[in-house]
């Protein structure tokens, strides 16, 4: 194993205030039970799926509750044994009317009680079964089913697999405890990538304000061939896919392309995590880690929480708030989304709920451009961001197309930077929802 002494990075970014301190010190904890769930039948990109059980059935933990015979797509389990209490449209985090299953649980909660298996000779298409029968998707925000992940096309060959250890978003802590306590299962499940696409190389990123876990992953890896620890600038967004694999292997992912075109694939410490206690226990995925912080929250902490708690339930396990938040997020600062109460449910997505207080939440005017080009300095995707927002506001779609509308993955630096206080995602959202609705007409 072979550790870098420089840290690596790209070019562009920002450096926003982390306010990691919160919860970064805070162990994994396990929230308690809510008395009521409610789990989306859709928490990832790709068909949704249907229901599995009706109002009034008994389901058992890891029970399948809603799946589609697409391929793009992930079945979704009961994170607990309970009842069946509704199905029905309820909003999400982003807002938009999902269908739901609603479970009222039982009283004992015995754990999800799976079968060990032996991991070491599990073959590729086997490691993709699994993945699609556990329901596991991208647990860094993008939420595409891992087992698609895992099926590059046969003529885009993976030599890297990458998993990303930077958590660069502001506040957020869960991938950190979970690279310190939960180590070992973090290595196997980049080993399991490495297998299901054929990978000789797997590299652990890691951000120079985690040396602890960098170390601790280090020693783990240090009898692993082809597996290396890298340790990358701390700056935002370093946790980009195509700024991860840049940094990392000097390859640029062309526009509209995957990693896969230049033999790259990335996962989340938390999915990777998630794969190898699938393949291991047969365990779907029914809960994840996630931060509960900020300066509005009493008590900071990353939770082990079940898919389907609401918002509500997780600030009451962290103590709950100090006043009332100016802000409510679901996610993180840079990328996450504001929420208008705490009735939202935790979903396979999230990774923390960020409460502000008005100091750090207060909203600037939105003011003209000044024509300083920070936003085109910040961009980490070489983008025009002013000129994107300039053709959303005329309501020139195919011109912002034009400017790479398409291209941007959201991540804020443009907004982040602008002294005129420009709300750049937003018109970078509205444009590719008026592009994506003129290309079904």
């Amino acid at each position: 194993m072979e550790q870098a002494g420089k840290s690596k990075t790209f070019r562009g970014g920002i450096h926003p205030p982390y306010h990691k301190e919160l919860a970064s010190g805070k162990p994994i904890t396990p929230a308690p039970i809510p008395e009521e769930l409610i789990v989306p039948l859709q928490q990832h990109i790709g068909a949704p799926n249907e229901p599995a059980v009706s109002v009034g059935d008994k389901v058992t933990v890891g029970q399948v509750i809603g799946s589609s015979e697409a391929f793009v797509s992930a079945p979704v389990h009961s994170p607990v044994s309970g009842t069946v209490k509704a199905i029905e449209e309820v909003p999400n985090f982003t807002g938009a009317r999902v269908k739901s299953v609603i479970i009222t649980p039982d009283s004992s909660q015995p754990p999800f009680s799976g079968t060990p298996r032996d991991t070491s000779s599990l073959s590729a298409e086997e490691i993709r079964d699994i993945a699609r029968s556990a329901g596991l998707v991208g647990m860094g925000g993008a939420a595409f089913p891992t087992h698609v992940k895992l099926s590059p096309p046969k003529d885009k060959p993976v030599d890297t697999v990458i998993i990303n250890g930077c958590e660069c978003e502001p506040f957020l802590t869960c991938d950190h405890r979970l690279m310190l306590e939960r180590t070992s299962d973090l290595v196997e499940g980049l080993k399991l990538c490495m297998r299901a696409v054929g990978a000789e190389r797997g590299i652990i990123g890691v951000e120079a304000n985690k040396a602890d876990a960098a170390e601790a992953l280090a020693s783990a890896v240090s009898a692993e061939k082809g597996i290396s620890v890298e340790v990358l600038e701390v700056k935002y967004p370093e946790g980009a896919e195509k700024m991860l694999i840049f940094a990392l292997t000097g390859r640029k992912v062309p526009p509209g392309k995957l990693p896969s075109e230049v033999g790259c694939l990335v996962q989340n410490v938390g999915t990777a995590i998630a794969l190898a206690e699938a393949a291991s226990t047969g365990k779907p995925l029914i809960e994840r880690v996630v931060t509960v912080t900020g300066p509005a929250i009493k008590n900071p902490g990353n939770f082990l929480v079940r898919i389907g708690t609401p918002i509500s339930a997780l600030v009451e396990a962290a103590g709950g708030y100090l006043g009332t938040p100016a802000k409510l997020i679901m996610g993180g600062p840079m990328t996450g989304w504001a929420q208008p109460d705490d009735r939202a449910a935790v979903v396979k997505g999230t990774s923390g709920v960020v409460a502000l207080t008005l100091d750090l939440a207060a909203e600037e005017m939105e003011r003209e451009c000044v024509r300083c080009g920070k936003c085109v300095e910040a961009c980490p995707m070489f983008l025009m961001p002013n000129f994107i927002v300039r053709s959303a506001r005329r309501g020139l779609w195919d011109e912002a197309e034009s400017w790479g509308a398409l291209d941007c993955f959201e991540c804020g630096c443009c907004s982040f930077s602008c002294p005129s206080a420009i709300p750049h995602v937003q018109y970078v959202r509205k444009a590719k929802a008026e592009i994506a609705a003129r290309k079904k007409k």
